[in-house]
């Protein structure tokens, strides 16, 4: 019975990680078709040792822990905004989740050409409004554009499933602690915070999984730079592979960035396991 599943299985995940695996090996380049040669280490130890790699590592930590820290904190209070009794509320819990179902590339053009294109966007008329001259984000804060592009993306993910947690917590609980003359910040660092732990942990694992290989804010809005002020990882493998047409190199670059989101992976589990257990 398990059998159709084993075979999708190696079909769509073993199959092409083996075929990556062995190009990553070759001296593959698409400009020189036909010759493939053996190439040992050398394209890992290229990759290791090219300063783009490092750029791009500083880049991706950078990216994950900036889109962490605001999902999280703006997704715990929006949580909050959420759950109080508010004239239609369901209306507006719909609008903040609906940035979430926006695709990526969507999402990058409408932040690129609406909101910060420095002649027309509308943070350009705002500055001008107020008399401060038009900055340009994605040419001076290239990587700062993406991570708030993301991040608003993100954001209506960690809301729902840490307003799912807030509603699941024990309302008499808080009443208790509000007739004991608890304020609303002691509530909060004592009784709601906890509460949320294990829902805030699950956002970090899931989002960071996915942060690990943002790909098409940067494509759409930056290309990487300028220079690599805003190339990740997956920019990089992209663009070695099909900007410089060295597939193997590329493929070695892949096969590096899946160790490094297995090793995070791995911690993070631990992290929730340890979490579930207390």
């Amino acid at each position: 019975m398990l059998s159709p599943a084993v075979l999708l299985l190696l079909a769509w995940m073993i199959v092409p990680l083996t075929m990556t695996i062995y190009f990553s090996f070759l001296r593959y380049n698409l400009l020189s078709p036909g010759i493939n040669a053996w190439a040992g280490w050398s394209n890992y130890q290229y990759f290791l040792t090219d300063p783009a790699f490092f750029a791009a590592l500083t880049n991706t930590l950078l990216l994950v822990v900036g889109v962490l820290l605001i999902t999280v904190i703006g997704g715990t209070l929006l949580a909050l905004l959420l759950d109080q009794p508010i004239w239609g509320q369901g209306v507006v819990r719909i609008l903040v989740l609906a940035p979430f179902f926006v695709m990526p590339t969507v999402s990058a053009l409408v932040w690129k050409n609406m909101f910060m294109n420095p002649v027309n966007g509308l943070f350009a008329y705002a500055a001008k409004a107020v008399g401060l001259q038009p900055f340009d984000f994605l040419a001076h804060a290239p990587l700062a554009s993406i991570i708030l592009i993301v991040a608003w993306q993100w954001l209506p993910f960690a809301a729902l499933i840490l307003l799912t947690a807030l509603q699941s917590m024990d309302q008499e609980q808080m009443e208790a602690s509000e007739i004991d003359g608890a304020g609303p910040f002691s509530r909060f660092f004592y009784l709601v915070l906890p509460h949320l732990s294990r829902a805030i942990t699950v956002v970090i694992l899931i989002q960071t999984i996915f942060l690990l290989s943002i790909f098409a804010e940067i494509l759409v809005t930056t290309n990487g730079g300028p220079g690599y002020a805003s190339t990740n990882i997956t920019y990089l493998v992209y663009a070695q592979s099909l900007l410089q047409f060295d597939v193997g190199g590329g493929s070695a670059g892949g096969i590096i960035a899946v160790i490094l989101a297995n090793i995070v992976a791995i911690f993070l589990m631990r992290m929730i396991g340890k979490n579930l257990e207390a």
